[in-house]
Parts: C-alpha cells; sequence; structure tokens
C-alpha cells in the first residue's frame, strides 16, 4: 500500500512538472486573487460617498458576454498561441483556443474581460471586449480549417448561445468589427455552416432576386453592423464572408443581392 501511495504521488509530481504553464497559471490565480480583493472593498476606493455609510445594493450580478468574436490565430502552432496569450507583454488574449485536433482550451473565465478585439466596432459597440467573448482558431491565416476544430467550435458556440442567450446576429469575425485592420477567419471559414445552427446570418437564394431602386450600400451595411467609415475596407469584408472572394472595389450586382437579403433579415 505504501508503494502504491508513494508510486502515485511521483506520478502526481510527474504530471505537475510537465505542465509548461505552471508558472502562467499560478499568475493568472494572483490576478484573480487581486481582482476579488478589489471586488470586496466596501465602500470601494476613491468611491464619491465617501463621507456616507455605506449600503450595498442587494442586486446585482456579472456582465453578461452578448457578442462571440471569431479569429485565427495567425500563428503555426496551438502551442505558439497559448505562449503568446501567457506573457505578459504581448498584451492579447481570447476566451478559447481550439487546436487542430479539436483540443479546447478555455483560457479565461466568461464573464472576464479579454483582450481579443482592439478598437474595433460593431452596430452601437464601441467596447467589444467589454462585451463579448473571443474565440481562436489555430490556423496561419490561410489553410483550410480542420473538420475537428468546427465541430469543437460549434460545440462552444451551443453551450455560449445557450448560456448567455446571445442573439443570432451577434456571432461575427474578427473582420466584421476591425474591417480595416483584420481578415480573420480567413477566406475558408465556413460562415455558412455556422448560420445554418443559428450562429449569425446567411443570405437567400438570390435567383429572381431585385434589388429596389434607391436602395443603399452603406446603409444596409451598417445595420447589418458594420463600420461604414472606411467602405473599401466593409466592401472586402463582406465580399471575403459572403462571396468567398478577396477582391477589392464596389460591391458587384450579385453581391448586392445578396446584401439585400441579409439585410432584410436584420430589419424583419
Amino acid at each position: 500500500m505504501k508503494k502504491l501511495i508513494l508510486c502515485s504521488l511521483l506520478l502526481s509530481l510527474l504530471a505537475c512538472s510537465r505542465n509548461v504553464y505552471r508558472s502562467t497559471n499560478k499568475d493568472h490565480n494572483r490576478q484573480l486573487k487581486s481582482l476579488t480583493k478589489t471586488l470586496r472593498r466596501t465602500p470601494p476606493t476613491g468611491s464619491i460617498a465617501t463621507a456616507q455609510p455605506w449600503v450595498g445594493t442587494t442586486n446585482f450580478n456579472l456582465r453578461k458576454p452578448n457578442l462571440v468574436v471569431i479569429h485565427h490565430t495567425a500563428q503555426n502552432s496551438c502551442d505558439s498561441t497559448l505562449k503568446t496569450f501567457t506573457r505578459p507583454r504581448t498584451q492579447v488574449s481570447a476566451h478559447y483556443v481550439l487546436c487542430k485536433d479539436g483540443t479546447i482550451h478555455h483560457m479565461l473565465n466568461d464573464y472576464l474581460r479579454a483582450w481579443h478585439a482592439g478598437s474595433g466596432r460593431w452596430g452601437n459597440i464601441t467596447d467589444v471586449n467589454s462585451s463579448s467573448i473571443g474565440i481562436e482558431i489555430d490556423n496561419n491565416g490561410f489553410e483550410p480549417f480542420t473538420s475537428a476544430q468546427i465541430t469543437s467550435l460549434l460545440q462552444v458556440l451551443d453551450t455560449l448561445k445557450n448560456r448567455y442567450a446571445i442573439p443570432t446576429a451577434n456571432f461575427v469575425g474578427h473582420a466584421d468589427i476591425a474591417p480595416t485592420r483584420k481578415s480573420d477567419p480567413n477566406v475558408t471559414f465556413p460562415w455558412k455552416t455556422l448560420a445554418d445552427r443559428g450562429f449569425g446570418y446567411w443570405y437567400n437564394d438570390t435567383s429572381g432576386v431585385q434589388v429596389p431602386q434607391g436602395f443603399d450600400t452603406w446603409t444596409a451595411l451598417r445595420l447589418v453592423g458594420y463600420d461604414v467609415r472606411d467602405t473599401a475596407g466593409v466592401a472586402a469584408a463582406f465580399r471575403r464572408k459572403y462571396a468567398v472572394v478577396e477582391s477589392k472595389g464596389p460591391l458587384t450586382d450579385g453581391e448586392r443581392k445578396m446584401l439585400y437579403t441579409l439585410y432584410r433579415k436584420y430589419i424583419n
């Protein structure tokens, strides 16, 4: 029995020694404790009403995410991404990382704010990090996504949608919220597969569709959610996602038909 216990302890220590993120996990927990101490201060440091007795309301909870942003990592391996997200100097992170074999790394509590969206915007949301969940998929930016990754992604999205009541329209890509800076997830990403499962919208069959006179492309794109201050960037982002091509210039007649059928879903 003593030998069995000793072997068990040795195996446990060996497993710990193999965890290359043991030290960063400690840093993660240390930061959580620091945040907890901040939240527990009553009254909060710097409170405006310090001269009055503290009266704590009983009606509050954590802020729930209302948007999901999908990225590709633009790196060459899952390990490279995990290292990037555990180095303080990088100042970048995500809630989930999905490896090529379908492994799901949940790196941050969904209620906490990750640093993945930068200065992106979607609809009226100008601080995307504060209201979103970031999902990074291991992909160098040019290769197809694996079936295992998409299976895992659908599993994660299904859980998030049901847990936080995230609207169908609020499953977007990094390029949607930052069309002038980003192009991820790349053109091979299966957006229609996601839309068929209720994660985002897809356009209807455009055969026989007539775009009405006076239909304004930029108003429609703005109502869908895009920041249309850079029209060239938005057109490229829309075309990459829905027409599945990389090209520049104004939307073609066929692409305007796609936009029109999509726009009608957002206004109905």
